[in-house]
């Protein structure tokens, strides 16, 4: 891999620590987690004492205030290289969390920030519903003001951390005439009419609990209301970036792991008299790969340092995002092609990274919404 040269000394000592808390406490696990359809909640607790989680979040509030993204990169990319999928740090501590932080009262952050920090509050974004996915302005859950509280109805679907959260964001209509008036709550997991629905079965990504979640009238307090009334869709654009950075790093990640995977197979693998990589098609299709991770890493790096410096905009995200989720998709299936067939066996990493790594081109927001995005930028 080329030279990180954005990286400093402070940040490859977390990288350090944060790799051996993943070969450690991770890794070992991860066939068994899979099979669990979980990951357990100690290590969410493990990972916040290890001071792993939100690091961004200010010391008042049990954080290490370290306000630069290069530290959850260095998150996303551990768990990318080490085919990792169910172990949603990122979206804990990068997606989620920040909404907090950005948009909660004083009030709010004294009561959650503490324990998003511990590892003891799991959180979760529910915005996609089952006739809604990237257009958020469709969403049909409604939240009603009663005066005291306001009531929420409505469903969402493919809720990561579904089942372990505490706490999830719900993006829920407000406004009756207003087509983007949206509002976020703060919704405490075991409130009355709060309800976990089943917990889906997927492809790929097996330790991830994913669910349906059901809101019954679920009365939310007044002062769980995130940010403003019927700001709600500006908040979700404005978090979106961030959202999408943070998949690109983590796709050109796992697309490295694939490639170090497979570089070590195709070395050790004979055929004909030979090792799988003194096939000229072998090296040149592994020489391809390396090229695109390369230029991957160096174009995410440079979108992290504008992000840091504010100049990130939605368009260049958007542009991240779809770049390297397809970088991703291509990277896994030419991998697994050189694997035979045990690449088509679930023992073996690069089938399951190949499964978890499809829907990367889906989630925060498909590619076609991302070339969307872009062409109306053009």
């Amino acid at each position: 891999m080329i030279p990180r040269r954005h990286f400093d000394a402070e940040h490859e000592l977390f990288r350090t620590n944060f790799h051996r808390f993943i070969a450690e406490e991770v890794t070992p696990h991860q066939r068994e987690w899979e099979a669990a359809g979980m990951v357990p909640r100690s290590v969410w607790r493990r990972a916040g004492e290890l001071g792993f989680l939100a690091t961004f979040v200010d010391e008042q509030y049990g954080g290490a205030g370290c306000r630069d993204f290069r530290y959850d990169q260095i998150v996303s990319e551990e768990l990318g290289f080490s085919n990792e999928w169910g172990l949603a740090l990122n979206l804990h501590s990068t997606l989620v969390a920040p909404y907090l932080d950005e948009f909660g009262t004083e009030e709010q952050k004294q009561r959650y920030l503490p324990r998003v920090v511990s590892g003891d509050c799991v959180l979760a974004v529910a915005m996609t519903e089952p006739n809604t996915g990237s257009d958020l302005a469709g969403i049909q859950t409604r939240a009603e003001d009663c005066g005291d509280f306001w009531s929420l109805r409505g469903a969402k679907t493919f809720i990561s951390n579904g089942v372990n959260s505490d706490l999830v964001i719900v993006a829920a209509r407000t406004h009756p005439t207003e087509k983007r008036g949206l509002s976020l709550f703060l919704v405490e997991k075991g409130w009355a009419g709060f309800e976990v629905g089943r917990k889906l079965e997927k492809i790929g990504q097996h330790s991830q609990d994913t669910a349906e979640l059901y809101f019954h009238d679920v009365k939310v307090p007044k002062q769980n209301l995130l940010g403003e009334p019927h700001a709600g869709f500006k908040m979700l654009m404005r978090m979106l970036v961030p959202e999408r950075l943070t998949c690109a790093v983590g796709a050109v990640a796992a697309a490295n792991a694939a490639f170090s995977m497979t570089l070590a197979y195709v070395k050790e693998r004979k055929a004909f008299g030979q090792t799988l990589f003194d096939f000229q098609n072998t090296r040149f299709e592994l020489a391809a790969i390396k090229a695109e991770i390369d230029v991957g890493h160096v174009y995410v790096d440079r979108l992290v340092m504008e992000h840091n410096a504010g100049t990130l905009d939605a368009v260049d995200a958007a542009e991240a995002k779809l770049w390297t989720s397809e970088l991703l998709g291509r990277a896994a299936d030419r991998c697994l092609q050189l694997f035979g067939g045990y690449g088509f066996m679930a023992e073996y990493p690069i089938g399951r990274l190949w499964a978890s790594a499809r829907v990367a081109r889906i989630y925060a927001g498909s590619s076609e919404i991302m070339k969307e995005i872009i062409a109306k930028a053009m």
